[in-house]
């Protein structure tokens, strides 16, 4: 019985546009077993993405319509489904497994949870959010881009945290659980950026950190020095399912998506930029600065100068501020290279389940 609560969960889960992969060792079922309650996985089994009242939900499940609502209220003090209001009535949905209820997990990170992540990724071979349209982009580094060249809202960081209205920072929850397992890195810890387009919105949140934006954007600063990759979800519109938006600085050493692409070779795992690394042949002296820099190997000595491989670069222009010639600048992919993300969330489930 038991068994079949959470293998009902994990199988609801991988309905989500994020998906929830199956394995062939059900370490899948271990880790909901870790993260929910037998009593918890009982209800969130029985719940959709669109929101419910706890009345709707206990009614598919024979549980007493008081200790429903008790039930989920805990759930989401635990980061574990999605609330809002309808009329007068709360309501409820099912979160997605990664960006989603995972991240919401740092407060209760143990040695045991992240063994099991890291299990379930090795199993799943780095396709931790399933296959398709990928969950997150990269955003280029704006001091990478020429100043007159067009850039679109969404592909501009610091247009995302100047149009919110609250900020707040959060540890990585990618490298603390590789440092729980033994296997850390030594990026900035405390570097994962949420945001919201309402005031107060972190002030009273368990993960995180309110912090204003000159903070915010002096975070962002500091991750480009450290040659951390910016990514944030894959459509236009901010995120809906989320109270808060985000922008995660990425290496390939400890984060879950971009490790996708270091360690077993799945470029979609990540949609790159619309931009794309360029050298300018007669300023290159051949120095090596960029590829130390590089995370994703797209960039190797040749005879005299730098060269790139323009099917690895992902257009985060990490390379370009680091090139003591000028030699290195983003330029636009050809058109058509790389489509606009979805506009909204939405339209991005469409089209990953297309």
């Amino acid at each position: 019985m038991k068994t079949e609560v959470y293998k009902k969960l994990a199988l609801k889960l991988d309905t989500l546009p994020n998906r929830y992969p199956a394995t062939t060792s059900g370490i899948e079922l271990r880790l909901l077993e870790k993260i929910f309650t037998l009593e918890e996985a009982t209800l969130a089994a029985e719940m959709t993405f669109n929101k419910e009242t706890h009345s709707e939900i206990a009614a598919r499940v024979d549980v007493q319509e008081k200790q429903a609502r008790q039930i989920l209220k805990r759930m989401v003090r635990r980061g574990l489904i999605l609330l809002s209001r309808r009329e007068r009535d709360l309501v409820y949905g099912l979160m997605p497994f990664v960006v989603g209820f995972y991240e919401e997990q740092l407060p209760r990170m143990d040695e045991e949870l992240a063994e099991l992540i890291e299990a379930y990724f090795q199993e799943v071979s780095g396709e931790i959010t399933g296959k398709g349209l990928s969950v997150n982009r990269v955003i280029p580094v704006e001091e990478s881009i020429e100043f007159e060249m067009e850039i679109h809202p969404y592909e501009k960081a610091s247009d995302l945290i100047e149009n919110a209205k609250s900020w707040g920072v959060r540890d990585c929850i990618c490298r603390v659980q590789k440092n729980l397992i033994g296997d850390p890195c030594d990026h900035p810890l405390e570097n994962c950026l949420v945001f919201a387009p309402f005031e107060g919105a972190f002030d009273y949140r368990e993960v995180d950190r309110t912090i204003t934006k000159e903070e915010a954007l002096q975070i962002l600063h500091e991750a480009e020095q450290a040659g951390l990759v910016h990514t944030t979800g894959n459509f236009q519109e901010p995120i809906n399912y989320l109270p808060y938006n985000y922008i995660c600085n990425c290496c390939t050493c400890s984060c879950g998506i971009i490790r996708s692409v270091a360690e077993f070779n799945r470029p979609t795992a990540i949609a790159r930029s619309d931009f794309l690394a360029v050298v300018a042949q007669d300023l290159c002296v051949a120095c090596g600065d960029c590829i130390e820099r590089c995370q994703f190997d797209a960039m190797e000595l040749g005879d005299l100068t730098c060269e790139i491989a323009t099917s690895s670069c992902v257009g985060c222009g990490l390379c370009v501020p680091v090139c003591p010639e000028n030699a290195l600048i983003l330029v636009r992919r050809p058109e058509g290279e790389v489509l606009p993300p979805p506009q909204d969330t939405k339209t991005w489930g469409e089209i990953r389940f297309d």
